[in-house]
């Protein structure tokens, strides 16, 4: 659910565009790790996002998300 939900805040899309999305682009079903039959629905898609903000884990993963980067020579824009 975390590359799921990068993709989400990368690309700008809604919950359902993130949900037609998956269903759609085959690239980002294998970013995600995630077959047709087992896709994310909207719902799920908030619940997560939700889950994040309540816990403040949005910012902390981001944190690290970007440490890992930069020790690789990238930068995330």
């Amino acid at each position: 659910m975390f590359r799921v939900h990068c993709m989400h805040l990368f690309y700008n899309l809604s919950d359902p565009a993130m949900e037609d999305a998956l269903y759609e682009i085959e690239s980002m079903r294998q970013f995600a790790g995630l077959k047709l039959d087992r896709l994310p629905d909207k719902t799920t898609i908030l619940k997560f996002l939700h889950f994040l903000e309540r816990h403040g884990l949005g910012k902390v993963l981001f944190q690290e998300v970007n440490k890992h980067l930069e020790n690789n020579g990238l930068i995330l824009r």
